[in-house]
């Protein structure tokens, strides 16, 4: 090639504002026609800017240049600039930040969606449990123990978490475990012995009991707002369990004897507390073990506990027909579904919320009594109720309202 046509393609190419252009071309035998056909069909041009970057354009990435021209403001052009390839490190495309951004954002309102189905769940656990004749509360829990167990197991083996979970946490875990068993073992005997909506009620307390327990051992802060709902609920559950002393002994209204009413509104109440217990664990475990190793310990501690007091007080007993069997397991798999919804809710949502949708609760037990077993509410029952759901409505709200100034 001589020095006239070098000068040609140098004068022609050499419009780039940063500074030289050049063109290079690879030198062989064949004829000039057949390189320029390749030079068209792959031609690759090399501006040499004097902050030593390098711009490739290339007529296969035109396309792509044209979608970013759209975001380029009128009366400007930009060229991508990228380092020398020696000592480069691509950077993330703006085509992919773009494509992250345009993802889909998750539904708003999932989590209390999430909350809602599994206070339906759980209530429905409640009501099999009512319907249920002739097997101990104990044996139930014991059955429902086993196969949560048998669901868990393969979860835990999934996410490769152990079966012991870390050392220096395994005596919360067997606390949580033990006391976590104890609120079922209790809430299920309370529903058992005293109407579904009391039992449910006074059970569903347990928000209150937590705030006190966290005051005493957590250090955290208590207010004067804190008291006012502890007093609310204590009311409450008086109305409910309505004792001898304060309301006489021929007050009425009770599904059962009054010796069984007792006996049923203190087992929820002590059901309450050892949830609160067990509210109190979680949160001084907070996200060093992962969910399903405490669900865990949950159903060992539960099954063997249950096993214990069941064959001390001899009350292993087949269910007299299919339909109680398959409602035994059917409780076991409402109960590990509820939990784990439970858990999705908390996870999306922040605590308020959720609490406040769990008191649907309340609100399906009465309904679920009226409904399946025919029963209506007496107005000590309503008035108790009311009391316990303003106060833990009340304790939601407040820490919704903290943590949503604090964000």
């Amino acid at each position: 090639m001589s020095d006239r046509e070098h000068r040609a393609r140098g004068g022609r190419d050499s419009s780039a504002e940063d500074g030289a252009t050049v063109t290079f071309h690879k030198a062989d035998g064949r004829d000039r026609g057949e390189r320029a056909e390749e030079e068209e069909e792959a031609e690759e041009t090399v501006h040499l800017h004097t902050n030593c970057h390098v711009s490739y354009e290339r007529e296969r990435d035109a396309g792509r240049e044209a979608e970013e021209d759209e975001d380029t403001p009128a009366g400007g052009s930009e060229k991508k600039t990228l380092c020398p390839a020696a000592t480069c490190v691509t950077a993330p495309r703006e085509g992919r930040a773009r494509e992250d951004a345009e993802k889909p954002k998750r539904c708003p309102g999932l989590g209390l969606f999430y909350a809602l189905l599994s206070t339906f769940l759980f209530s429905t656990i409640t009501v099999l449990v009512k319907t249920i004749q002739g097997i101990h509360a104990i044996e139930i829990s014991a059955i429902r123990c086993f196969f949560q167990m048998l669901f868990v197991a393969p979860l835990l083996i999934y996410h490769k978490t152990g079966f012991l979970g870390p050392r220096d946490k395994r005596i919360y875990l067997l606390l949580r475990g033990f006391l976590g068993s104890n609120a079922m073992i209790m809430l299920f005997y309370a529903v058992q012995q005293m109407p579904l909506a009391d039992a449910t009620v006074i059970a569903f307390s347990n928000p209150v009991f937590t705030s006190l327990l966290a005051w005493i051992f957590l250090k955290e802060k208590c207010t004067i707002w804190d008291c006012v709902f502890t007093v609310f609920t204590i009311t409450g559950v008086v109305l409910i369990a309505r004792p001898p002393f304060l309301f006489g002994e021929a007050l009425g209204g009770f599904e059962t004897d009054y010796s069984k009413h007792m006996k049923g509104a203190i087992a929820a109440l002590a059901a309450a507390i050892a949830a609160a217990c067990t509210f109190v664990i979680l949160r001084k475990l907070g996200k060093s073990v992962h969910y399903y190793l405490s669900v865990w310990y949950y159903a060992v501690i539960g099954l063997i506990e249950c096993i214990v007091v069941v064959s001390v007080l001899g009350e292993w007993r087949l269910p007299s027909c299919g339909r109680d069997r398959w409602l035994l397991v059917l409780i076991a798999v409402l109960g590990v579904g509820g939990q784990t919804l439970l858990t999705k809710a908390l996870q999306l949502e922040k605590a308020g919320p959720v609490a406040l949708m769990r008191t649907g609760d309340v609100v399906l037990s009465f309904m679920f009594q009226f409904v399946f077993f025919n029963r209506a509410p007496t107005l000590w029952s309503l008035g108790g109720a009311l009391c316990i759901v303003a106060s833990t409505s009340g304790i939601a709200l407040r820490k919704w309202y903290i943590m949503t100034r604090k964000s």
